[in-house]
This record gives C-alpha cells, sequence and structure tokens, in this order.
C-alpha cells in the first residue's frame, strides 16, 4: 500500500472547545487578590487553611 500523495494518511483531529465552569462550592468567593493584600502572616495562614479543610465535605 505505497501511496504517491502522503497527505492521505494524515488523520485530521476535529477542533474541540471546552466549556468553562464557573466554580461552585467553598472556593467559589475565593479572590486571590484580594487574599495577597491582605497578607496575612503565617499562623493566620494555616488556620485559614485547616478551617476550609476541615469545611470541605469529605466523604467517609
Amino acid at each position: 500500500m505505497s501511496d504517491k500523495n502522503p497527505k492521505k494518511n494524515k488523520v485530521q483531529e476535529p477542533t474541540s472547545a471546552y466549556e468553562v465552569k464557573k466554580q461552585q462550592g467553598i472556593g467559589a468567593d475565593f479572590n486571590f487578590d484580594e487574599e495577597f493584600k491582605k497578607g496575612l502572616s503565617v499562623e493566620e495562614f494555616k488556620a485559614e487553611i485547616h478551617k476550609r479543610i476541615n469545611a470541605y465535605p469529605w466523604k467517609k
């Protein structure tokens, strides 16, 4: 099967547009720029992270 036209052997993938979803749940209102402006200390950051992790609905 030797084709003289090499373009026939190439596969074309369809272009697909992916839908971007808004984040839902605990972090939906998180604004990185505002949090960065606040300038949390290390202790405040750790406390906030632990609070958010504990608030997450982990499946048991």
